[in-house]
This record gives structure tokens, sequence and C-alpha cells, in this order.
């Protein structure tokens, strides 16, 4: 294809050969710069992908336009990036983060979602033309444009089904199944918002749930994964745990306590309200029954979990639960083992000597 090519035309193509080098230079400095930004802007991306346009490719452009570009950097999208995301809002998070890093040239540069068209979901990219800031890198990689895509993921998955159906085959598609088409696409716009709209609410509510444990109205908030791991966060159990650690002056190994949320379901708890009186009304004891498992050992090193699991079989045990109630409540932490029917039978011996049991 290339031998069709006018003069200016194969000029332009030798110039990308001996650019090689340097765009593969530039795609990795621009991906580079690109992952350290999300990373410091702790935003989330389904994947970077980066490539050079081939020497094919380059040749097919030049066929049809060649006689558009007077140099090989009039070529806007030799180097492509393109950023696919979980969300429609983390586009534009993603596109001002953009515009700190790099230097856009806003009049090559195109918003496809401001489009509006049925058909055009799956194109809908922000596409932005960039060169590397001056400080960044020497003069000749600063001349070198580069394309910047950004998309969300419903939208990278449907341009790749259509190509697939529409393009691959070099048919055109029967209106019928345009129809179809379209209306998928139409589906997958709002499930893109859908999706984006969740996750601002559920910030949202994490927000307030958060504001609400700080301000100590537990009472208000329900039990669920989210609330206890909030409630978590403001360390509520630390007292107990340096009291208890204080015992054999032993070291914190820090551990989740998520594990526990089916427990103080199964107590019955409804909010955190509920998880807090439990706290409260057996920290002395669970700590009684560490001071009983420790005091004549030389162990050094204790779980951060030690002084929640100890409240935890306190409360079975004062309400009755006895070895069968301590046996699910293992099960319940640890995972079903014959293993923990001894935990229980040991656990049942040592909480015998202690007051709170007579």
């Amino acid at each position: 294809m290339s031998e069709s090519l006018d003069f200016h035309c194969q000029m332009i193509l030798d110039e990308y050969r001996q650019s090689l080098p340097q765009l593969e230079k530039l795609r990795q400095l621009v991906v580079k710069t690109l992952y350290e930004a999300l990373q410091r802007n702790g935003i989330i991306v389904t994947t970077i992908e980066s490539r050079i346009k081939t020497e094919i490719s380059l040749t097919g452009k030049l066929v049809l336009k060649g006689n558009k570009y007077a140099s090989l950097n009039d070529i806007t999208d030799i180097l492509g990036t393109r950023i696919v995301t979980f969300y429609t809002d983390d586009v534009d998070r993603i596109a001002a983060m953009a515009e700190q890093i790099f230097d856009i040239d806003w009049d090559n540069s195109v918003d496809k979602r401001r489009l509006h068209q049925l058909d055009s979901f799956g194109y809908n990219s922000l596409h932005y033309i960039c060169r590397l800031k001056q400080d960044d890198c020497d003069e000749q990689l600063r001349n070198i444009p580069f394309e910047l895509q950004l998309r969300t993921t419903l939208q990278h998955a449907w341009a790749a089904i259509n190509h697939d159906i529409g393009y691959k085959t070099g048919v055109e598609i029967p209106q019928e199944y345009m129809r179809q088409m379209n209306r998928l696409a139409g589906m997958l716009e709002m499930a893109d918002d859908e999706f984006s709209r969740i996750r601002t609410e559920i910030n949202d509510y994490r927000r307030r749930v958060q504001q609400l444990v700080q301000n100590g109205k537990l009472d208000d908030v329900q039990l669920d994964g989210d609330t206890f791991h909030s409630y978590l966060e403001a360390k509520p159990l630390e007292q107990l745990t340096k009291r208890i650690a204080a015992i054999n002056q032993a070291e914190i190994q820090e551990v989740s306590l998520m594990p526990y949320l089916p427990v103080f379901k199964a107590f019955g708890c409804k909010t955190l309200g509920d998880v807090n009186k439990i706290i409260k009304n057996y920290a002395d004891n669970a700590y009684r029954l560490a001071r009983h498992q420790l005091g004549n050992t030389d162990i050094d090193i204790i779980s951060s979990a030690l002084g929640l699991q100890n409240i935890c079989i306190v409360c079975i045990l004062q309400q009755g639960g006895g070895r069968i109630g301590l046996r699910r409540f293992y099960d319940a932490i640890n995972g079903e083992s014959m293993q923990n029917e001894m935990l229980a039978d040991i656990t049942f011996k040592q909480a015998q000597q202690l007051p709170f049991m007579n």
C-alpha cells in the first residue's frame, strides 16, 4: 500500500520510522505519569491501554488524507492511550487530573459524550489531544502530541461488541438488528448512569453513618457491614485491648474484627447502639476472663480481637448459652471445625472459675 503514497506522504512515513524509538519512550512515560497521578488521586480504573499506530494503519490514513498533514506531528493519534473507568463521574475526575499533568490542545480535543446520539453510546469517549509539560522531558518528546481517551467499562465493552458485530464482517447490519442494538445501547447508557448514582448515594450514606457514629447517635444507625465497619473505625475496643495487653506487657497484633458482625446479629442486635450496649455491659468481665487466661502464662503477643472475643464469650455464658453456645460462636468466627468443640470446652471450664458465672 505504501507504494501508492505520493512523495510528501512517503516523507511522513519515513519520519514515522525514524521516530519509533522516541514514540516508545514517550508511550512509556505517558503511561507511568498516568499511573502515578491516578494513585495520588486515589482513582481506581479498569485498565490503561496504550499503543503506537502501526505502519500499516498509518499508511492507510495517509492514503485517505495524507495531504492534510504537513509533518508527522500533525497526526495527533500516532500515540494513543485509553483509560477505562468503572463510573461515568470518574471520567470527569480523570479529565481534571489530565488537565493538571498535561498540556491540552483544546482546539483538537473533543467530548463525544455531548453528541447525545442513541447509537453513539460506545463511542462517547472524552478525547484529549495532549503534550507533556515542559518540565517532564526533553524538547523532542514535548513536541509529539498523543491522544488520551477516557471511557467507562460499559462504553468500552459496547464499542468492542459493536465493532465485532458491525464492522468485522464488512457487511452492513440490517435495519431490524440496528434498532435492537440501539435499544441495548440506550439500556447500557442508563446502567452507566445508575451505577454512578448508586455509588454516590452509598458514599453519602457512609458519610452520614460516620457522622452519627462520631456524634454517638448509635441507636439511629442500623447494623450492617458498612455501619459495623464505621463503628470499628472509631476503635471502641481500644481501651479494653490495651488493658488486656498490659496483663503480660504483651504486643498487640492487629486483625480484622469484621467476622464478629454475624455474631452480633445472632445476639439479636439491630443497631450499633445494641452492639455498643453489649460491649459496655460485658467489658469488665471480658477483662477478668482475659486476666484468668493470661495471668499464669508468658504470652507476649495477643490478638486485637481478644477483648471482643471475650465479650462475646461472657455474653453467651451469662445468657445461658453454655458449651453449645460457645461452640456455635467459635464456628462463626473460625469456620466449622472439630477443634471448636475443644475450644468451647476449655473456655467453659475457664469461665466456671470466675465470679460472674456464680
